[in-house]
């Protein structure tokens, strides 16, 4: 049955591939945030990274042992340990800040991803960024503003984690993009577990408690999502533009604060809808301007050229957050 439904999906336009890949990616994201702030209540965030990243190999491993060694051929493993690092660190705000945080206001937060990308697209490579994708991204990080609202509710080490983890999560959604060029969504996905396993172990060491049967369930639940979710996100930047497929990443957005009424009774106030629909409005409108910036520079132009130092990163790529 699963093999006749992605026969079917890949007989499907590239866009709608994408469309529907990233719906899925976002709604396994948002199971998987409310499944990290259950666990929170038992474990330590160092002990559910590293749960949370064994899970997704477990779940990989009949993958592996079906393609052989040889499948994991690449040649982009400083590409692949940059990641590590960025994605380990980012992975460990993210839960830190869930198990504080209502789930809902840190998913709201995580979205400015994409306005940490362009800020370092225009800082740190060199890219020309005008006046229109500046006034978006300053818009967007206002929309942070609204969620956060400092003088108004004390700020929390959790908001500042939640935005670190999104600035880190923009860079490796980057590095996602690049990964896709070279080598295939199950390699790029295994070898993030592979490379995280001892990573995360010898922080969760130092915490560690035996989990309960409940608890069991959860990690296993965590990892299928998380393999879910990061195939489909992978796959979903193989088969279509990134700013095509970044709105529909926002709907983990109504999808986390929906599970999260049921499992915590959790009810966003009303800012969170307003401080994330505008950081949602500024993201995708910096996700457009980039893909039509694109269609306009010659792919071969050099740098001379088109004004940068660099090659021209798509912010848009860090719409579904690495943070995961």
């Amino acid at each position: 049955m699963w093999g006749l439904a992605r026969a079917r999906l890949r007989a499907l336009p590239g866009p709608l591939q994408g469309a529907i890949l990233m719906t899925i990616a976002a709604g396994a994201f948002a199971g998987m945030n409310v499944l990290i702030r259950a666990l929170s209540f038992e474990l330590h965030p160092f002990q559910i990274s590293f749960l949370r990243v064994v899970g997704s190999l477990v779940f990989m491993l009949p993958w592996l042992a079906h393609a052989g060694i040889s499948a994991l051929a690449s040649a982009s493993h400083k590409l692949y340990l940059s990641r590590t690092i960025v994605g380990y660190i980012s992975m460990l705000c993210w839960f830190t800040s869930l198990a504080i945080l209502p789930v809902s206001e840190a998913t709201a937060l995580s979205f400015t991803s994409p306005l940490f990308a362009t800020a370092a697209a225009a800082l740190l490579l060199g890219e020309i960024v005008r006046a229109r994708r500046w006034t978006a991204t300053i818009v967007g990080f206002l929309g942070a503003m609204v969620v956060i609202r400092p003088g108004f509710q004390a700020v929390e080490l959790a908001h500042v984690l939640v935005l670190v983890s999104a600035a880190l999560g923009g860079w490796n959604a980057i590095t996602v993009k690049q990964l896709t060029k070279t080598d295939a969504p199950n390699v790029i996905v295994i070898y993030m577990t592979l490379y995280l396993t001892p990573v995360s172990l010898l922080p969760a060491l130092f915490v560690w408690q035996w989990p309960s049967l409940e608890a069991w369930l959860m990690v296993a639940l965590l990892g299928l999502c998380g393999t879910i979710g990061h195939q489909t996100f992978t796959r979903a930047l193989a088969v279509c533009e990134a700013s095509y497929v970044l709105p529909f990443d926002f709907a983990r957005l109504p999808m986390v604060a929906f599970i999260a009424y049921f499992a915590f009774a959790e009810t966003p106030d009303p800012w969170t809808w307003v401080g994330g629909g505008i950081i949602v409005a500024s993201t995708v409108y910096i996700a457009r301007r980039e893909a039509k910036l694109s269609r306009l520079t010659p792919p071969a132009a050099t740098a001379s050229e088109t004004g940068t130092v660099a090659k021209r990163p798509d912010p848009a790529q860090a719409g579904a957050k690495g943070v995961e």
